[in-house]
């Protein structure tokens, strides 16, 4: 059965017209179905309209029963086909419009109107569908292989005549009937396992068909052709060869055992899982007693509700499994199923066992696991073959040792996910028969099970433990990892011990005991508080591997003697120095973590000539490292791994790095480096090469390399590339962003050309200016793919979202798909916006933009999944001490951390069955199936996510949604994949970039310190500086002066200005003009309009012609200081009787203009712009303006800003034009891509904010004053209006007036705000 994509059904949508949706505006209990023909399932995926031309639009209410669209349609049944997989039939009680409802409901939706709104999309055809037929391929569900009408005879003599016959090849057996009789049953079965297929010489393309035994028959059939008769003799070989003895039915949509199948006698296991099997149907489960010789029986999935008391009389059963099926109870007649060995009764009701269970003397294993058990069942005394008791996911809130006492013959328990909080031990007499035992995901805070004497594995992860205690005479392994335990009391010496894990606790010193433990090759003692290292655990004769990670150790005990330590992870210590004789002694040492210490030096590797060092994998991120510990390495010759990152390298000696011959990969990043020796090319093996953020300027000599893959150079000083004549064939990626004076030129673009993923800068325009791009934030993107072969992982990044009044980021992890993430990265920014027009509710546009991405996903979503992660930042209308908000709502395990006055603010909720027991216990209430290494039904760890539909309602695209208002105090954002922060606490993240200029640095550093500390995975990381504070200030009187048709005339002072491939940000420049620089000016070129002139220099090409630009986070002040109001837009409380301008020919909506005045009507509650979004496509090469067009006033509308009294001015559908052919505002609107950016290019847009207390009317009018001047206005208080007026008079007396412009000379009347 192949499913069908959304795309059939797009066309139809014209069928859904004004009419019919008046009538769902009505009520909201009323909606439509989509109903699909039969065909609409067996067409391809890129089938054309023919599926389509099958559908129907049937209105009905919520109260509809399926009965009355049949017969309103002529159906007899309906059927629902779920994900685009399964097909069900529905009752005739039940009703469609309801299921499709509380479908979406439990997706997220929570408005009605909404919900009413998805429901006639039918873009939902790809999670759920009805249809008016069943859709199924009967040559399938029957096991046909062949089948056709011949001309057959039986018998080997030629005493039989031919005749016409139907003849099939089906499972194991050939079928020959009458054509007349062959639906009515009447027909001849020939079993051919064990036969013969042979070719009839004496008659043209026949075959004789004989089965096999004393009584053998034949059947003689005659083809037509010869490629038939070919095509029979192959399919008819394979069956008289293999014996088919198992028939995998699952995910069918059965509802009743193919006739066929009964006369395959030779089945002994039957796969029936995820159907629809009935109970009393002809051909349903009470028929399979037919198969004589049945042994296994898989009726899984199937939502029985009861469990098929028929089923206990096939006695030859030996497996059953009724998972998953809602059943309540067990019947007593299970007892009669005396050959039974396997049942599997996971994922039930079942709340008990009867005791006719325990007649079942052969039952071996036993499964109830994701039941609503409370207690061990009594039954399992009496099952002596039983050897372990699987009861995980249930409700056992006590565990009774004395209970598993009675049972000797159980040896392995599982309780895993159960509610365990305490362990009872009822008498002093051990037990000696359980060997393992699995505690994992309880509720225990201490663990007693030195009764245990047998015990040999131990599970006791992610508990609340604080103290554990066992006994050690058998002991192998322990597995303690995710608790809170401070001892561990283990008695007597486990001497059989092998491997420890107690990583993730609180332990201050390692156990005495596990000093003493002889056999242990295995100790995990990470994310702990010690300080010191035991001379007995290093030195011991056993030990292989040994992880003391991130714990607070000084110094290593010094080695006298010879040690057989093969893994030594010491990253995330306290460590200044190795011991000297770490290398000499540790001869089988091959890999060795000391990333994140304080080292300045390493031991030498020998004291001889030749070294035995075996050491392979070399980890030295993050140190203090110098070019002395470069000689140091050569000791090392069969090094294949070396990460020297962020370090103090200023030189890596050529002689050096010639002798390390083995070397793979090479990780220099974030040092000082200026070259990479040329003695590089001997490193034949190298394929990775990871040197970003160095002052590197000479292209280093790896292009020769014959099995490079991977080079990444960024964020250096590169200026050219000397390119071999030829490239290896093997490079796939090559990262050049950030080197700001390189440039590449065609020949070498097109020798580049076969690269995988070749990274370079985007130029900016010529009419772009990167001094003018947001100075608010600023990003850069790092993915490296690690050891995987493809990168999982895509970001998102519209630095100009909304028409420029807000910033999206996101990042999605598929996992192991790559298809989903790229989907979602192209789609995601689309959603949004269209959530945001519709709602200004946070909660509510984001919540809806993952759904709705969740139903984009199509058919690619059915099978696939991805986290996905959104953080949309927008200027705040809710909280007025706050210029902007973020918001993030993620799925998965995606995360984003924002940094606020150097602390980590963590924004998202990881959902994972081991970090959410919230929704480990709703997947739990729902009956899936958790495996042993907790996956949802063995598919994902996550519990919410995009895609995936298949495993609704298990997994669900609901998001975590928090919003939170930015603050001068918060620095940056950094958005991660589930691999990131494995790796890396939200506390190092934050510490690592905060003092790193450059974003795209930023972001790469992350990712290296990931792969540094063990990362194998996919990486991504996004870091976003914002600058919310005084230094992203846009505002003309704080230093940014806007450009004008030239550039930048002004001089800005940069407060440690970043390298060049980071858009620098104003550090506040002083807010008066210069006293080289008289108001007269100042006031020409704010009053005047643009200039066409390009060769204009000093303060009249350095400003731009418009009034003078406010940030969110200056408003215009109150009182005490003076405020320019722009001139071609000046704010009245007069109203004008005729509402048009001097050259516009039609009014604009909400402005009322009268001579120089110009009037806006808005709502100073809600201010929003009503024009803004209609607003028509922006040019980017158009012609500039003429002289005539700059006498024009502009008209603007007025957008919500940030708090109750701010709005924003945005230019209206015209006069955004006009800005747009002006040279001076080209750069404004022009395109640039930032570094780490994989969207389209950006897109400023103009904004000129107004005063947040301007004076208000009761008609929600903004009054304001006309000019003083045709040069320039100002707003002054009455008390100050003597002292401005002085001081404008002595800039006058200072330099000359120059010469207003012609249009300019109209005398207004002067007129101050009073109501200041």
């Amino acid at each position: 059965m192949k499913r069908n994509g959304s795309r059939n059904c797009l066309n139809r949508r014209s069928r859904f017209g004004s009419r019919e949706r008046d009538w769902l505006r009505e009520d909201v209990r009323r909606g439509c179905v989509y109903l699909y023909g039969a065909d609409s399932t067996t067409a391809t995926a890129s089938a054309s309209a023919s599926a389509s031309s099958d559908l129907h639009l049937v209105l009905c209410t919520v109260e509809t029963p399926a009965s009355e669209i049949c017969a309103g349609e002529g159906r007899e049944s309906l059927y629902l086909q779920l994900h685009g997989d399964l097909v069900r039939r529905l009752e005739p009680t039940e009703r469609p419009l309801q299921i499709v409802y509380d479908y979406l409901s439990r997706l997220g939706f929570d408005d009605p109107v909404r919900i009413q709104e998805e429901a006639t999309d039918p873009d939902l055809g790809c999670m759920l569908r009805f249809y008016g037929e069943k859709p199924c391929q009967m040559d399938h569900l029957d096991r046909i292989l062949l089948s056709g009408i011949y001309n057959v005879r039986k018998g080997k003599t030629q005493l039989h005549k031919w005749a016409e016959r139907l003849v099939v090849l089906c499972g194991t057996c050939l079928i020959v009937s009458s054509v007349k009789d062959c639906q009515t049953g009447k027909m001849h079965i020939l079993p051919l396992v064990g036969g013969k297929v042979e070719e009839v010489k004496r008659r043209q393309h026949s075959l004789a068909f004989s089965s096999a035994g004393a009584q053998a028959q034949t059947y003689h059939v005659s083809f037509e052709t010869l490629a038939e008769c070919q095509r029979w003799q192959r399919q008819a070989s394979k069956v008289v060869s293999q014996r088919i003895s198992t028939v995998d039915l699952s995910c069918y949509s059965l509802e009743e055992v193919p006739e066929h199948l009964f006369y395959s006698q030779d089945i002994t296991y039957l796969n029936l899982r995820h159907n629809f099997m009935q109970l009393e149907r002809p051909g349903g489960l009470d028929t399979l007693y037919r198969f004589s010789q049945l042994k296994g029986l898989n009726l899984s999935h199937n939502k029985l509700g009861l469990f098929p008391v028929l089923l206990c009389e096939i006695s030859t059963l030996t497996e059953l499994n009724l998972s998953c099926n809602g059943i309540h109870d067990l019947p007593s007649q299970i007892g009669s199923l005396l050959n039974l060995q396997t049942l599997c009764l996971d994922g039930n009701f079942l709340t008990t066992l009867p005791e006719e269970l325990g007649n079942l003397q052969q039952l071996s294993s036993l499964g109830i696991s994701f039941n609503n058990f409370s207690q061990i069942p009594e039954v399992y005394e009496k099952l002596s073959m039983l050897d372990k008791v699987v009861m995980a996911g249930n409700r056992l809130e006590v565990l009774k040792l004395g209970v598993l006492s009675r049972m000797s013959h159980i040896r392995h328990v599982d309780f895993r996910m159960n509610h365990l909080k305490t362990v009872v031990t009822e008498n002093l007499e051990g037990n000696k028969y359980i060997t393992h035992i699995d505690l994992r995901d309880n509720q225990l805070s201490d663990l007693d099970l030195s009764s245990l004497c047998s015990l040999e594995q131990l599970h006791c992860e992610r508990n609340q433990l604080r103290e554990l205690t066992l006994s050690g005479f058998s002991l192998r392994t322990l597995y303690a990892s995710s608790n809170r335990l401070t001892a561990v009391n283990v008695y007597p010496v486990p001497s059989q011990l092998t491997s420890l894990e107690l990583s993730r606790n609180l332990l201050e010193c390692v156990p005495d005991w596990a000093c003493e433990a002889k056999k242990m090759e295995i100790l995990d003692v990470s994310y702990n508080l010690l300080t010191e290292v035991p001379l007995r655990i290093l030195s011991s004769l056993s030990l292989r591997k040994l992880m003391v990670g991130h714990n607070q150790v000084q110094s290593l005990p010094v080695l006298a003697e010879h040690i057989p330590l093969e893994a030594l992870d010491i990253q995330h210590n306290l460590l200044t120095r190795l011991p000297d004789t770490l290398f000499s002694k540790a001869l089988n040492l091959r890999y060795l973590n000391a990333s994140a210490n304080s080292l300045e030096s390493l031991p030498s590797a020998g004291a001889g000539e030749e070294s035995l060092s075996a050491l392979q994998l070399l980890y030295l991120t993050s140190n203090l490292l110098t070019d002395q510990c470069v000689p140091v390495l050569v000791g090392h010759p069969h090094l294949r791994v070396l990460h020297l990152a962020n370090n103090q390298l200023q030189t890596f000696p050529a002689s050096k790095l010639n002798k390390l011959e083995q070397l793979e990969e090479l990780n220099l990043s974030g040092n000082k480096l200026k070259t990479i020796p040329t003695t590089i090319a001997n490193c034949k093996r190298l394929h990775t090469l990871v040197a970003h953020s160095n002052n590197i300027s000479i292209f280093p000599e790896i292009l020769q390399l014959p099995q490079i893959q991977f080079v990444d150079l960024s964020c250096n000083d590169l200026t050219e590339i000397l390119i071999p004549e030829a490239l290896p064939a093997t490079l796939q990626d090559l990262d050049l962003t950030g080197n700001t004076n390189l440039v590449l030129e065609h020949k070498t673009l097109d020798t580049f050309s076969h690269i995988t993923t070749l990274k370079i800068d985007q130029k900016p325009l010529p009419s772009t200016d990167a001094t003018l791009t947001s100075t608010f934030w600023s990003h850069g993107l790092a993915e490296m793919a690690g050891q995987r072969n493809k990168l999982c992982v895509s970001a998102l990044a519209v630095d100009n979202f909304a028409e420029g009044v807000g910033v999206v980021y996101g990042m999605f992890d598929g996992d192991r798909n790559e298809e989903l993430p790229r989907l979602l990265q192209c789609t995601m920014a689309d959603v949004l916006l269209e959530e945001v027009q519709q709602s200004t509710n946070d909660t509510v546009f984001m919540a809806n933009t993952f759904l709705v991405s969740h139903r984009k996903l199509g058919m690619a979503g059915q099978k696939l999944g991805s986290s996905a992660l959104l953080c949309y930042i927008r200027p705040d209308t809710a909280d007025p001490t706050s210029s902007f908000s973020l918001t993030v709502a993620n799925v998965g395990t995606c995360q984003a951390v924002l940094c606020r006055s150097g602390k980590p603010v963590p924004l998202s909720k990881v959902f994972s069955l081991e970090q959410d027991p919230e929704e480990a216990q709703r997947v739990k209430d729902q009956k899936a199936i958790i495996t042993e290494d907790n996956k949802v039904n063995g598919v994902t760890c996550c519990t919410r996510m995009l895609g995936c539909t298949y495993l609704y309602p298990w997994i669900l695209p609901k998001p975590h949604i928090s919003a939170t208002p930015l603050t001068i105090q918060d620095e940056l954002l950094i958005l991660g994949n589930k691999a990131l922060w494995e790796h890396l606490s939200y506390t190092e993240a934050v510490d690592a970039v905060r003092h790193v200029q450059d974003p795209l640095a930023a972001a790469k550093k992350l990712c290296t310190l990931a792969q540094s500390y063990g990362c194998q995975d996919n990486v991504g990381a996004m870091v976003v500086y914002l600058n919310i504070g005084e230094e992203g200030c846009t505002c003309e009187m704080h230093g940014l002066t806007l450009p004008g048709p030239v550039g930048f005339a002004s001089t800005a002072v940069l407060k440690d200005p970043p390298k060049p491939t980071t858009p620098s940000s104003s550090s506040g420049i002083a807010s008066e003009f210069g006293s080289e620089m008289s108001t007269s000016e100042v006031s020409s070129e704010v009053g005047s309009t643009a200039s066409d002139e390009h060769n204009t220099v000093g303060l009249d090409a350095g400003l731009l012609p418009r009034p003078e630009r406010r940030c969110s986070l200056h408003p215009t002040p109150t009182s005490a200081l003076f405020q320019r109001q722009p001139s071609c837009a000046t704010f009245s409380s007069n109203q004008s009787d005729n509402g048009l301008d001097s050259d516009d020919d039609q009014p604009v909506e909400g402005v009322i203009t009268n001579g120089s005045k110009v009037e806006v009507e808005v709502d100073i509650h809600c201010c929003r712009g009503r024009d803004l979004e209609n607003s028509p496509p922006l040019r980017e090469n158009s012609p500039t303006p003429g002289p005539e067009e700059h006498a024009r006033g502009s008209f603007f509308g007025i957008r919500r800003q940030n708090s109750v009294n701010s709005g924003i001015l945005v230019p209206g559908s015209k006069d955004r034009m006009e800005l747009q052919k002006s040279p001076s505002t080209s750069c404004l609107y022009g395109k640039k891509l930032s570094n780490g950016s994989i969207v389209p290019l950006e897109d400023s847009l103009n904004l000129i904010e107004v005063a947040t207390e301007a004076p208000k009317k009761k008609t929600g009018y903004f009054a304001a004053p006309t000019q003083l001047e045709p040069e320039d206005q100002f707003v002054v208080p009455r008390d100050l209006e003597e002292e401005v007026k002085e001081q404008m008079k002595q800039h006058q007396e200072s330099r000359p007036e120059p010469e207003p412009h012609e249009e300019d000379r109209t005398e207004l009347p002067e007129e101050f705000d009073t109501a200041l």
